[in-house]
C-alpha cells in the first residue's frame, strides 16, 4: 500500500481534497480472504435453506425490534387473496371510478386554511363500486394560472372508498391519479417475496489472461459454492457465484445484468399505461374549489407547497432563492459530499452546470458511479458525489470502487463547514425490506458518529419520488416500492439532527410530468432549499 505523508495545508479546500483522494490509493477491507471458509459457502441440501435464501437476521435485538416496528407501521392494508386466473374487468378501473368534492363546514364557503376532503369511490371495468381496498392513489390540489400545487394524503377505508384531504392554499382544481389496483400491488408484493433475486447482477474476475464472470447480488440461490462480499464493518451483504477456475479475490468490475420478468397468466394486464397504471379519475361534480373568504392562516400537514412555480416548506426552514453568485457565496469556504443514486448526481450535475466557478477535477472514474469532484479554488468550494454500494444497476464499475455509505462517513472529519448530502432508495426497491432498512440502519449509526465527533456537520437525506411507469418500470421500480422506502426513511431518521428534502411531495405536487429524474423547475427547488439550509434567512 502506498502511505502519503501529507503536511495539513491551511487551505480547507486543499485539506478536503486530500483527504477524499488518499483512499483511492488502497483498497477497502470488505474483499474476501483466498482461503477463508467465512467467504466460501457450498450448496446447502436442505429444501428450508432454498426457500429463506433471501433471508437476513437483524445485526443486533435492538435492530431486530424497530424492524419489526417499521414493518408493522408502513404496512400496505391488507386485501382478499387474488381469483386465480386473474380477471381484468373485475379490478379498479379509472374509467369507472370517480371523485367528489364533500361540501365544507361553511356551506360552501371556503377560506385559506381549510382542509378540503374529496371522497373517492373505486369501480370494476364493469362499473360495479369496488368492496375492498389496497389500490395505490396519488392525490393533488393545482392551480396552472398561479403554478400552484400541493400534495394531498389519502385515506383508505378498506370497502372501496377513500378519501384524499388537501390543505386548502389558493383556489384550484382537485386531482386524482390511480396508480396501480390492489391486484397490481399483490402482484409486486408476491415477486418480491418469490422472486428477490429477478434483477441480477454479475461480476468480472480475471487472473492473467483467465478470465470468468459470474452470477452476483443481495442474495444468491445456494445452488452453487458462494463467494461472500458481504462488508465487514456495516454487515451490508453481497455475494456472487464462485468461478470455477478462480478465487473471489479475482474479482475486478461490476457488470449489470439483467432482470427476469415471470409473470403469471393475464398478470402484465395489470400494468397498462393509459388504461389502469397512472391513470387520472375523473370527478363526478365539480373539481375546482373557489375561495369565497381569504384568510392569513398557514395549514399544516403538508411538508409544503408550490406556489408561482417556487416551492415553500411549511417546516424546517424558509426557501429562499438562489441566484448563481448567491449560489457561490452560500458555498464559500464548503465542502459538500454527496452520497447516494443518480438522483443525487443530478443535483450534483446541476451545481455543476449552473455554478460556472466550479470546474470538474477528473479522476477518470466512471461519470455514472463516480467518485466525481468539482472545485471552485477561487471561492474554496469542493463539491463530491460517490454513489452507494451494491446494489447498483450501473455498469463498469472496477469493484476497488465500491464503497458503503457508512463507511464513507465514518471517513470524514466533519464540522461547520461541511455538508453531507443523501439519498438512497431507487436501486434497492425490489429486495425484502428488511435488506433496506438494514442499509439505512447502518448509515444512520454513521450519521450519529460523525455528528458527535463533529457537530456543526450539516446532514441532508434526500427521499424517493414519483416517476414515468412501463411496464419493466413497474416490475424493477414501481412508485409502489419508492413509496414504500420513502416511508421507511422518514421512519428510520425520526427525531434525528437530519434535515429532509421531501421529493415526494415536490415532485407530486408539480404540474410536470413524473419522471425518476425530475425535471430541472423541480431541481431547482430542491437545490434552493438545500442551500437554504446550508445559508438560513437572517432573523430581523
Amino acid at each position: 500500500m502506498l502511505t502519503v505523508v501529507i503536511k495539513p495545508p491551511k487551505n480547507i479546500q486543499i485539506m478536503a481534497l486530500l483527504l477524499y483522494l488518499v483512499p483511492l490509493f488502497s483498497v477497502h477491507t470488505f474483499q474476501p480472504k483466498v482461503n477463508s471458509p467465512i467467504f466460501t459457502q457450498r450448496v446447502s441440501s436442505d429444501p428450508d435453506v432454498n426457500r429463506s435464501f433471501c433471508t437476513f437476521q437483524p445485526l443486533s435485538p435492538q435492530d431486530a425490534l424497530e424492524e419489526r416496528l417499521i414493518l408493522d407501521s408502513t404496512a400496505w392494508p391488507e386485501t382478499p387473496l387474488l381469483p386465480g386466473p386473474i380477471s381484468l374487468e373485475q379490478t379498479s378501473d379509472p374509467a369507472h371510478s370517480n371523485f367528489t368534492i364533500l361540501p365544507g363546514r361553511r356551506g360552501g364557503q371556503w377560506r385559506v386554511g381549510d382542509q378540503l376532503e374529496v371522497m373517492i369511490q373505486t369501480s370494476d371495468f364493469k362499473g360495479r363500486p369496488k368492496k375492498s381496498g389496497g389500490d395505490f392513489l396519488l392525490a393533488r390540489l393545482h392551480n396552472r394560472m398561479l403554478e400552484a400545487g400541493v400534495a394531498g394524503q389519502v385515506v383508505d377505508h378498506l370497502n372501496g372508498s377513500y378519501s384524499a384531504v388537501f390543505s386548502l392554499l389558493w383556489e384550484g382544481d382537485a386531482q386524482v391519479m390511480l396508480v396501480h389496483p390492489f391486484e397490481a400491488i399483490s402482484v409486486l408484493d408476491r415477486l418480491t417475496r418469490e422472486q428477490p433475486d429477478r434483477i441480477y447482477f454479475k461480476s468480472l474476475f480475471r487472473s492473467g489472461s483467465l478470465s470468468e464472470a459470474t452470477m452476483c447480488n443481495v442474495c444468491l440461490r445456494p445452488t452453487q459454492p458462494l463467494c461472500n462480499y458481504t462488508d465487514l464493518r456495516t454487515g451490508d451483504p453481497w455475494f456472487c457465484y464462485k468461478p470455477k477456475n478462480l478465487s473471489c479475490d479475482a474479482r475486478i468490475q461490476h457488470i449489470r445484468g439483467g432482470y427476469i420478468q415471470n409473470l403469471k397468466a393475464k398478470e402484465e394486464t395489470l400494468f397498462q399505461s393509459r388504461v389502469n397504471m397512472k391513470v387520472s379519475i375523473r370527478a363526478s361534480g365539480p373539481s375546482n374549489v373557489t375561495l369565497k373568504v381569504k384568510s392569513n392562516t398557514v395549514p399544516s400537514g403538508p411538508s409544503g407547497y408550490y406556489y408561482q412555480g417556487l416551492w415553500r416548506a411549511l417546516s424546517g426552514t424558509t426557501v429562499r432563492q438562489f441566484n448563481t453568485s448567491a449560489i457561490t457565496e452560500c458555498l464559500k469556504g464548503k465542502v459538500v459530499n454527496m452520497y447516494g443514486d443518480s438522483t443525487i448526481r443530478q443535483w450534483f450535475e446541476f451545481l455543476k452546470a449552473t455554478v460556472p466557478g466550479l470546474k470538474e477535477f477528473d479522476l477518470h472514474s466512471s461519470k455514472q458511479s463516480g467518485p466525481l469532484m468539482v472545485l471552485d479554488y477561487a471561492n474554496n468550494i469542493l463539491v463530491t458525489f460517490r454513489c452507494h454500494g451494491p446494489p447498483l444497476r450501473f455498469s463498469n464499475i472496477p469493484t476497488r470502487e465500491f464503497r458503503y455509505i457508512a463507511n464513507e462517513l465514518d471517513g470524514l472529519v466533519g464540522g461547520i463547514n461541511s455538508v453531507v448530502v443523501i439519498g438512497i432508495w431507487s436501486h434497492l426497491g425490489t429486495f425484502p425490506m428488511a435488506i433496506y432498512i438494514r442499509r439505512l440502519q447502518s448509515i444512520r449509526r454513521a450519521v450519529v458518529r460523525l455528528l458527535d465527533r463533529a457537530p456543526g456537520t450539516l446532514v441532508v437525506m434526500r427521499t424517493a419520488n414519483p416517476k414515468a411507469l412501463t411496464l419493466y418500470e413497474t416490475i424493477t421500480n414501481s412508485d409502489w416500492f419508492s413509496l414504500q422506502r420513502d416511508k421507511v426513511l422518514r421512519a428510520v431518521f425520526k427525531g434525528m439532527n437530519v434535515h429532509l428534502i421531501d421529493a415526494w411531495e415536490m415532485t407530486l405536487a408539480h404540474h410536470l410530468p413524473h419522471s425518476l429524474h425530475p425535471q430541472p423547475p423541480i431541481i431547482k427547488n430542491m437545490i434552493n432549499h438545500i442551500l437554504s439550509y446550508i445559508c438560513p434567512q437572517k432573523a430581523g
